[in-house]
């Protein structure tokens, strides 16, 4: 079994009536942080917010009427889900779809919206999937794979064959990996209509199932720790999609978690767009300047889902914040007799910084009775701005510790 570009091909005719081309657009601000030509292709621009529509659409386009009339199954983590959902009501197909339990609120709540039978189970994506193929066995639907499914490979890799008419001197193109559906798309596409461009693959450490895929010679069972890119914790990467791509990867990046805040948090102050951690992964090695042999080339990241749950973003803007230098908290000694806090506010303020938030401490600080520690949560603009900060405490006698 394998995806071919004329298969690619045909999805692209075939998802075309239904799904506009996304925009592929370069960020001046991005490429100057990154030492490259950044282009971002926007797959969060479609309807349920992912790239996920472009496989959904073909798997389902391609169903016998039998097929249509009993209706799917699949296993999802959110945007495959919400992506069967929507294209299945358009084309009157039932949907059902198996969550872990960890899948973000807004992709749970979403996919019931949009008229697909939903439910959470286990917690992991395997869990949910074998609660799948149960449902798959007990009403004789048919399995939908997220991103082995032949059908799914091709028409994900229809963002290929726009990156190469959108930027047609593309030097690389970055993928995150989760089950590697995606990178299978973009290799079969590229490779073969482009053999030179570089196919740069994203992992977050939290979730590194390719890289273990790598190193086992096949797919195998991964552990999995809590990521922000929930989207590309799967445990274990497709078969198919594994022996498409396994020899075809030039390049592979593992990020932190740290990093993929960071990277949400970049997109959304210099593109103004939101992007969910997994496609936001695909930013981070160029932040933290990862890749120095892409420095100067033509580099398009594929932004392949915006559906982040909002709960959470205030988070990641602060750790981004405290990251930047731009928040610091430490807890300074003052005088407990009136004015000891007007006199630390008067320094902090001297130096150009604001104060976001003071908390005092006095039960449990153990201090002379004449003094008392207080938090402060303290806005600066840069890390150079810290230090003058804690400088001027300093000259003024005022003990601290961060």
């Amino acid at each position: 079994m394998t995806v071919t570009l004329d298969e690619v091909l045909d999805a692209e005719k075939r998802i075309r009536p239904s799904l506009p081309v996304t925009p592929c657009l370069e960020s001046q601000g991005l490429s100057e942080l990154a030492g490259c030509q950044i282009f971002c292709k926007l797959e969060n621009l479609h309807r349920t917010g992912s790239f996920k529509e472009r496989g959904a659409c073909n798997a389902l386009e391609l169903l016998s009427p039998e097929q249509r009339a009993k209706g799917v199954v699949a296993a999802s983590a959110g945007n495959h889900a919400l992506a069967l959902a929507v294209h299945g009501r358009r084309l009157s197909v039932p949907v059902h779809v198996v969550m872990p339990r960890f899948a973000p609120l807004i992709k749970q709540q979403r996919c019931r919206n949009l008229g697909a039978n939903v439910k959470l189970f286990g917690d992991s994506f395997q869990e949910a999937r074998q609660e799948a193929i149960r449902i798959q066995n007990e009403l004789g639907l048919t399995y939908i794979h997220g991103y082995d499914d032949p059908a799914i490979i091709a028409g994900q890799g229809t963002i290929a064959l726009e990156i190469l008419q959108q930027v047609p001197d593309v030097d690389a193109i970055v993928v995150p990996i989760g089950g590697a559906g995606l990178l299978a798309g973009i290799v079969v596409a590229a490779k073969s209509l482009r053999p030179e461009v570089e196919i740069v693959g994203i992992e977050a450490k939290n979730a590194a199932c390719f890289s273990a895929a790598l190193s086992a010679g096949k797919p195998v069972d991964t552990p999995m720790r809590p990521t922000l890119a929930d989207g590309l914790a799967v445990g274990k990467v497709g078969d198919l999609a594994f022996s498409l791509t396994r020899s075809h990867v030039d390049r592979l990046v593992q990020v932190e978690e740290s990093a993929i805040a960071l990277s949400v948090t970049r997109l959304m102050e210099i593109e103004k767009t939101v992007s969910e951690g997994a496609a936001a992964a695909t930013l981070a090695p160029f932040l933290l300047h990862q890749i120095p042999e892409l420095y100067g080339k033509k580099v398009v990241l594929c932004l392949g889902g915006g559906n982040i749950d909002l709960s959470i973003i205030s988070r990641l803007i602060e750790t981004a914040l405290v990251h930047d230098g731009r928040l610091v908290r430490f807890t300074a000694t003052i005088s407990d007799r009136p004015g000891g806090l007007a006199h630390l506010a008067k320094v902090i303020a001297s130096t150009g910084a604001g104060i976001q938030e003071v908390a005092h401490e006095r039960t449990f600080a153990k201090l002379e009775i004449a003094t008392v520690n207080v938090v402060c949560t303290v806005e600066t603009r840069d890390r150079l701005h810290i230090d003058e900060l804690l400088s001027a405490l300093t000259a003024h006698g005022i003990p601290y510790r961060i």
